[in-house]
């Protein structure tokens, strides 16, 4: 029910991002969502891959400033007051977001993927439940 997404640390200026996307790009992982954010001197990218272990290692190995964060997909109705649904559940919990973003996979059925960080992704998670909000299983939303 969780996933692990990686954060990797940026110097905020032009061309930065090319190389790490070579770099998992050459060994084969795909990119499946991401997030960029960014400071006046850094930004940080977000992003989940099948395979988080492998692409963290690469990085690494290159010297490059990443880490691995749990987060939690739930699934919300694609359609005005779906996401507010969701968030009506995590106010209710105490629950506070520390950050969120779309999976950008097509669900169907009208529904969408959200991404959520949270500060204790198990209290978060039995709380959306007790909500009846949807937490996406990791194998619904990775490539088999």
């Amino acid at each position: 029910m969780k996933l692990q997404q990686l954060s990797l640390f940026l110097e905020n200026k032009p061309g930065v991002l090319l190389a790490p996307m070579e770099l998992l790009a050459a060994n084969g992982i795909d990119l499946l969502t991401m997030s960029l954010a960014d400071t006046t001197q850094f930004g940080v990218l977000r992003f989940i891959v099948a395979d988080p272990e492998k692409a963290k290692k690469l990085l690494h190995d290159a010297g490059m400033v990443v880490r691995t964060t749990e987060v939690v997909p739930i699934e919300v109705d694609n359609r005005p007051g779906g996401l507010a649904r969701a968030l009506a559940v995590i106010e209710a919990s105490g629950l506070g977001v520390e950050y969120m973003y779309d999976f950008g996979a097509a669900c169907g059925g009208g529904k969408a993927a959200i991404v959520f960080r949270f500060e204790d992704p198990d209290a978060a998670i039995a709380a959306l439940q007790k909500g009846g909000v949807r937490i996406f299983d990791a194998s619904e939303l990775l490539p088999k």
